[in-house]
């Protein structure tokens, strides 16, 4: 095969001729470029739309991608000789970045290149070269990550945030994430009119602390345009529930919530595991109940939501997992596809932009 198979220098623009190109990190992540690559090769596989530009090692990753018949002709190589490692501080990397494959990778959605960038590295360190090189949206205080939560909706999932971003989020904060999820949830899951909920200890009126009741007059009063439908406070058992699609919380909270859920999830894998391998009778049990342990198994594998997105920012990232194989970078990359063609980037601007008129009055009422 050719370099000419492999490459092409004319990389489509985002849905020009049907096409999308998402801006991949090859570099980041703990199992390396090889998995990065078998992740773009099972989205080429399922989708003709899709385009790449790669971003890492040009030698290694000529070597990798050769290999791969569904993206010949459709990676777009660009050379990084710099790796931004799982230890190394965000502080650093904004001095330093430039010349690493994360660096480059946020480029070409920076210039316009590419629809979405997506990577598996240091997620510190991606939110704030993110930050830097792409900038808030106009009236953005603190930026979210958005995950995916398997749920009990017709849809599979439920959409969190914040998960990490940010530790803080006064009211107006929490106003933008939940005007920013909703137009996800629009975009990303196809809901026309997303119910959102506010995390809280208890679903009373009177519980919560003063900024939580202040964000839910401002979402209240935001519902009607910002076409979604407000549930009220939700506590830590709807997470998963049917009863909202997207729930509003801060990066501190979000991110424990976060955590103590894919731990759970391996703790429950385990257990059965254990329960079925205890005995002759619980294995021929297990047989008999293979199907459906299949079809459980795969509704709550964390490779299938693998992927938090950057919510805020004039420019899409999705943050695949650190530990991600091929089924989660491809899944990372499937997420990003399906926003940068919608058009998500500029319907988000578009709430975000709504958001600032909305808070003024509740800002004004809430200073009297």
């Amino acid at each position: 095969m050719t370099d000419l198979d492999v490459t092409q220098t004319a990389t489509p623009a985002p849905g020009s001729g049907g096409s999308v190109v998402i801006s991949v990190d090859a570099m980041g992540g703990d199992r390396g470029p090889a998995a990065v690559v078998a992740g773009m090769a099972e989205s080429a596989d399922r989708n003709p739309d899709i385009r790449f530009i790669v971003h890492g090692d040009e030698a290694e990753l000529r070597r990798l991608v050769a290999r791969r018949k569904s993206l010949a002709g459709r990676c777009d190589i660009r050379h990084a000789e710099g790796v931004v490692t799982m230890d190394d501080k965000p502080s650093q990397i904004v001095r330093k970045g430039d010349g690493t494959s994360m660096w480059s990778a946020i480029e070409s959605v920076k210039t316009g290149e590419a629809g979405a960038a997506v990577s598996c590295g240091n997620t510190g360190a991606l939110m704030a070269l993110s930050m830097l090189r792409l900038r808030k949206l106009p009236g953005v205080n603190r930026p979210a990550i958005a995950c995916l939560w398997p749920s009990l909706n017709p849809q599979g999932f439920n959409i969190m945030l914040d998960v990490g971003a940010d530790i803080r989020a006064d009211a107006h904060d929490l106003l933008q994430y939940a005007l920013m999820g909703a137009s996800y949830a629009r975009n990303g899951l196809g809901l026309s009119e997303p119910r959102v909920g506010l995390l809280n200890v208890g679903t009373e009126e009177h519980k919560g602390r003063a900024e939580l009741k202040q964000a839910q007059d401002m979402i209240v009063a935001a519902a009607e345009t910002g076409k979604f439908r407000y549930v009220g406070f939700v506590e830590g058992g709807d997470l998963p529930s049917a009863r909202v699609d997207v729930i509003v919380t801060d990066g501190f909270t979000g991110n424990i919530a976060l955590k103590t859920g894919e731990g759970t999830a391996k703790l429950v894998g385990t257990l059965l595991k254990d329960a079925f391998a205890n005995s002759i009778m619980s294995k021929f049990a297990a047989v008999l109940a293979m199907t459906s342990l299949k079809r459980l198994q795969k509704r709550i594998d964390p490779r299938r939501v693998n992927g938090g997105i950057f919510l805020g920012l004039n420019g899409t990232v999705v943050k695949s997992h650190g530990s991600a194989d091929a089924m989660g970078v491809s899944a990372a990359i499937k997420l990003a596809f399906t926003l940068a063609q919608s058009g998500f980037q500029d319907r988000l601007a578009a709430r975000v932009a709504q958001a600032a008129v909305t808070a003024a009055p509740g800002t004004e009422a809430a200073s009297q």
